[in-house]
């Protein structure tokens, strides 16, 4: 019985079984010319079918079939398993790149909240108290809007001023017959006044303060006030 080699295993007329379980297919017809070497070793580690108990060849062939079957499974298995890596792996970047964002914001958002907060601060330092200004015996409108300006933070000065404006038209002496009230906030009673000072009757220093402290105590600030004021007609 002549062998020939196909592919790297050496069959016969018979079906061949190779040293590692394969099952070779049967080989008809004319053969291509080998090498006696290539034949050589190829026989040499090559089990024929027909040599096998004709009892045992369906168990050597079903073990040929399993034992591929493990290993094309067994390959799968290892692919699977990398990729899952590597999704797990896309999957912690993403994350990490999620999480650095997050923290670079915050981290930017607090930085502007310091910065205001430092604004707000230097602004308050910048403020002038009501013992800052001279006494004099009257003031013009222009006056008290001066002294507003300089003890109001920028920012509030318009809230304020708006008040004013409906309350006494920036009269510092302006008083409410029927109801009492009193300056350029329209205190009411206007001895509440004497909290900032004993001269809230003739002072507009003393009434902005006043007026000021009010205003951040009972809404928080000026625009506050304001926003109150607008709703309301009165605060």
């Amino acid at each position: 019985m002549s062998r020939i080699s196909v592919r790297g295993f050496a069959v016969a007329s018979a079906t061949a079984v190779t040293t590692v379980g394969a099952v070779v297919g049967v080989a008809s017809g004319s053969t291509p010319a080998v090498d006696d070497n290539n034949f050589e070793a190829a026989a040499a580690d090559t089990t024929l079918l027909a040599d096998i108990p004709a009892g045992q060849q369906a168990q050597v062939q079903t073990a040929s079939l399993t034992q591929q079957a493990d290993a094309q499974a067994s390959a799968a298995d290892a692919e699977a398993k990398r990729s899952a890596e590597e999704t797990a792996r896309i999957q912690a970047a993403k994350d990490a790149k999620s999480k650095k964002k997050a923290a670079e914001e915050k981290l930017q958002a607090e930085r502007e909240a310091q910065e205001k907060a430092d604004a707000e601060r230097a602004s308050r330092s910048a403020i002038r108290d009501a013992s800052a200004f001279s006494a004099q015996g009257s003031y013009s409108v222009s006056d008290v809007q001066a002294m507003a300006r300089q003890m109001i933070p920028g920012d509030q000065f318009q809230c304020f001023s708006n008040i004013v404006n409906h309350e006494s038209s920036w009269n510092y002496q302006a008083s409410n017959a029927s109801s009492g009230a009193y300056g350029l906030v329209q205190a009411l009673p206007g001895s509440k006044m004497s909290s900032a000072g004993a001269d809230w009757q003739t002072n507009p220093a003393t009434q902005i303060k006043w007026g000021l402290s009010y205003m951040d105590g009972r809404y928080g600030s000026p625009c506050g006030a304001w926003s109150f004021w607008q709703a309301n007609h009165w605060y």
